[in-house]
């Protein structure tokens, strides 16, 4: 059977999901990885993509499509974020990527990027429930992305400009900081989450993101990364709280000793956990589940099940 790829471009990460579709229905995994790149590196403060991450990211996306051909795929979907959707010289790192590969990158919407995550989730994780009320986030590093709905019916989507990369380079947050020096950073997440005021407190909140999936990794104490005991674990707000002190007290060098941590997101770390535990409070929530499974995922999904007449 024809195997299909999907890329997602993000302001921290660039991830690769390779799939074929199985006889009785679902999906096969057979690549499923990230690359750290940093394309959102500097672009806050300058508001364009900077060479040396163009360069990180383009190469990255490189090698991921011609791994993708060494699989035989039928097709390949690509799509782009929150770091391409803001930056101004977003329209020269696609004509790199066209020219290097042949791969068109769609930047696509906030809204549409917590559609196929909803999407991800919901198959990943068995959310059958017709009258359940889900809240699902991805939180990368320039935005987080909210979907909110009953079973399979999206009530409300949005997007905020609130990422581990973003806040880190605003607050500093990639060294040691005391408990007074985090509270501009936890003051300014909570001011941004103020759209979930009012909601209620849902029958499932689901997290993502390389924020979470690290967050549960440290829990479990990973020496390498296992997405299966990932997938659908469950990280408690006490949890939370406990690794927000654990990398506070320490700069990034020193958090990249850390087992469960990808020595790569050291550095973001403290503010990803900061927006996860915000969420949380927001919510009126004690614990979230976590999904392994996103954006990639759920764009292979929308992309290619129709077309194989499979379904996940």
């Amino acid at each position: 059977m024809s195997a299909y790829a999907a890329i997602d471009v993000g302001t921290n990460s660039v991830k690769l999901h390779i799939a074929e579709p199985r006889p009785a229905g679902g999906w096969r995994t057979l690549v499923d990885r990230a690359e750290v790149t940093r394309l959102g590196e500097g672009l806050r403060d300058s508001g364009a993509i900077s060479g040396a991450a163009m360069r990180r990211t383009v190469d990255a996306i490189v090698g991921m499509v011609d791994e993708a051909h060494r699989h035989g795929v039928a097709a390949l979907a690509a799509v782009g974020t929150m770091g391409l959707r803001t930056a101004r010289n977003r329209a020269d790192f696609l004509r790199q990527v066209e020219s290097r590969c042949g791969i068109v990158v769609e930047v696509i919407s906030g809204e549409e990027e917590a559609r196929l995550a909803y999407l991800a989730v919901r198959a990943g994780l068995g959310l059958g429930d017709a009258d359940a009320a889900v809240v699902v986030f991805d939180t990368g590093g320039g935005s987080t992305e909210f979907t909110i709905g009953r079973g399979a019916h999206v009530e409300r989507q949005f997007s905020l400009d609130l990422g581990a990369a973003r806040l880190t380079e605003a607050f500093k947050l990639d060294a040691a900081v005391d408990e007074p020096a985090l509270r501009p950073a936890l003051d300014a997440i909570a001011a941004d989450l103020g759209r979930l005021d009012g909601g209620g407190r849902p029958d499932a909140l689901v997290g993502m993101g390389g924020a979470v999936t690290n967050l549960v990794a440290v829990q479990l104490g990973l020496e390498r990364y296992d997405p299966d005991a990932v997938q659908g674990a469950v990280l408690e707000g006490r949890e939370v709280d406990r690794q927000i002190e654990l990398y506070r007290t320490r700069d990034a060098a020193a958090r990249q000793r850390i087992a469960g941590l990808q020595p790569k997101r050291a550095e973001l770390i403290l503010a990803g956990a900061c927006v996860v535990r915000a969420i949380l409070a927001a919510l009126h929530a004690p614990a979230l589940r976590v999904s392994d499974h996103g954006l990639r995922h759920g764009l292979l999904l929308d992309r290619f099940a129709a077309q194989r007449g499979s379904t996940a």
